[in-house]
């Protein structure tokens, strides 16, 4: 073979699990922008009925714990450690071992969070009096405590469907995975419209433990065509299980850091004004859209394709995949974070302001907003860089420097707190931009520690050349918002935001482009061979 062939083998062979993540993330992305429809139509019903009320403060508080629960046995941490595991059995042909890991890991999910399930319903009203949220109400509290029991059986059926798309994503099959989440988001909503006004956000709670059910009994029809067997079997001792466990517990203490800060959170700002809290989770919410939308949907898609080259060895392909990967991401993020500052205040009013959330509501959200939009790119690349680690069968390092990002947002909450109070600010957006803060420093370090162990920017010029366009058409969008703000301050909020969106974004593709950007050329790409694939090919 001579010299010249084997850059264009490695061309070629990049190249083409480019395209297979690309094409993957579009299907991904598709149904997440229908799941995150409906979870706007989700948060648009709650907020019509509930407000910024201390009724729903109750119900979000409600999740921590499950949500913890959920974290540590399974969820992101199980999927993370079986994803790799289960790449290897299928990269060489043994399905059958790859059935049996699949339902032993099954089968310790269900007896662990059983267990534990019951044991913090018996002490829900101790936990929310003592550790969620002392400083609410003792009717607060009481029903709390109530709502925590219920969404406990959400979060025992979250522990299979888990397992279940995990197994999905292995193969390489993302269609009824992605549309699970939509599935669930819909629930809830109905639960919320159609049973608020009689049991008030305990119909929220009932959709909640439906939806969790509809997450699963969704993606089970793909387990046939794979022809997915079970065996009723823990095998402690078996290799596999006892790498997923190994792979699962670091990532679970990470995920376990993420709750802890969501629980920070809410012990804060249980202490402050009635609404903080929802308001804190409205701003978050709108930031976690195009997030959702473009990282993980990137992310979901790529890990699997980022096993399975570690697996066969091919780790020139695994830089520049990762490479093109997380400028595409940044490529979408970065004016997504332009538009959210700049159009936040009407964005908030267009999506929620109505019924019992008012302006005040509007205002409180919009503050919080303005601080995590300015995290939304790290919190995007942070996707990407975890599932790289998690990839190479490395969990340890993202928790331990997750951990620390935990530490420092806590200690951050409470100054920013005590300097927002000083300047006459609201103090919940002090969380929020300790958040933002914390988050940063996070995918710094990560993407640092990924590039000594698999020099994933060995060629930096290609990145910051990249980025410095981007930033040009980010300027620009930045210039044509802050015209539309202008022109348009008395239109409607919605004509304003759509405005803003259409124009924005126009201005930022033509001006990328003008500057030879390669990621708009490649995302129409994509789009044209998908749609043209689906064309020739329907039963694809």
């Amino acid at each position: 073979m001579s010299h010249h062939a084997v850059p264009n083998a490695i061309s070629s062979t990049t190249q083409f699990h480019t395209r297979r993540v690309a094409q993957a993330a579009l299907v991904v992305m598709a149904f997440f922008v229908l799941s995150r429809a409906l979870g706007f139509l989700r948060e648009i019903v709650i907020a019509r009925q509930f407000g910024t009320s201390a009724e729903l403060d109750a119900y979000l508080a409600a999740f921590r714990i499950p949500d913890l629960l959920f974290a540590l046995m399974a969820g992101g941490a199980l999927g993370s450690a079986l994803i790799p595991v289960l790449s290897e059995y299928l990269a060489r042909d043994d399905e059958r071992a790859a059935w049996k890991l699949a339902s032993a890991v099954l089968n310790w999910v269900v007896l662990a969070m059983g267990g534990v399930a019951a044991l913090v319903a018996l002490g829900a009203p101790v936990l929310v009096r003592t550790v969620i949220a002392p400083g609410f109400t003792p009717a607060q509290h009481a029903l709390t405590a109530e709502l925590m029991r219920w969404m406990l059986l959400s979060t025992l059926i979250f522990g299979v469907s888990g397992i279940v798309m995990g197994i999905l994503n292995a193969r390489q099959h993302f269609l009824l995975p992605a549309l699970a989440p939509a599935v669930y988001n819909l629930a809830i909503a109905l639960g919320a419209w159609l049973l608020g006004p009689s049991l008030g956000v305990r119909g929220a709670v009932v959709g909640v433990v439906a939806g969790a059910a509809a997450h699963l009994l969704v993606q089970l029809p793909a387990l046939r065509q794979f022809d997915v067997r079970y065996w009723p079997r823990l095998a402690p001792h078996d290799p596999g299980v006892r790498e997923v466990g190994r792979l699962m517990a670091p990532r679970a203490l990470g995920l376990a850091a993420v709750e802890l800060n969501h629980l920070v959170n809410v012990v804060l700002a249980s202490g402050l004004t009635a609404g903080s809290l929802a308001a804190l989770n409205y701003g978050r919410m709108i930031m976690l859209l195009p997030e959702g939308i473009i990282a993980q949907s990137v992310a979901i898609a790529a890990f699997p394709t980022f096993s399975a080259l570690v697996a066969r060895n091919e780790h020139a392909a695994l830089q520049r995949v990762f490479r093109t990967t997380l400028r595409s991401v940044l490529y979408l993020t970065l004016p997504a974070t332009v538009g959210l500052i700049l159009l936040r205040e009407p964005l908030v009013v267009a999506l929620l302001q109505r019924g019992a959330f008012d302006a005040r509501s509007s205002t409180a959200t919009a503050w919080a907003l303005l601080f995590y939009a300015l995290g939304l790119a790290s919190h995007a690349a942070l996707e990407l860089i975890t599932r790289a680690f998690y990839a190479v069968h490395d969990t340890r390092t993202p928790v331990g420097v997750g951990i620390a990002a935990m530490i420092a947002n806590a200690l951050l909450s409470v100054v920013f707190i005590v300097l927002f109070r000083q300047l006459g600010w609201a103090p919940h957006g002090g969380l929020a931009l300790a958040n933002t803060l914390a988050t940063t420093a996070e995918m710094g370090v990560l993407l640092y520690l990924l590039h000594r162990r698999l020099e994933v920017l060995s060629d930096a010029h290609e990145l910051t050349s990249a980025l410095g366009r981007i930033g040009g058409g980010c300027l620009v969008t930045a210039l044509t918002l802050l015209g539309v703000n202008a022109v348009f301050v008395e239109a409607p909020a919605w004509l304003q935001c759509g405005l803003g969106i259409v124009l924005g974004g126009g201005m930022y593709g033509l001006t990328t482009l003008a500057l030879h950007c390669d990621e708009p050329i490649v995302l129409v790409r994509t789009i044209w061979r998908r749609m043209h694939k689906q064309i020739s090919s329907p039963e694809s």
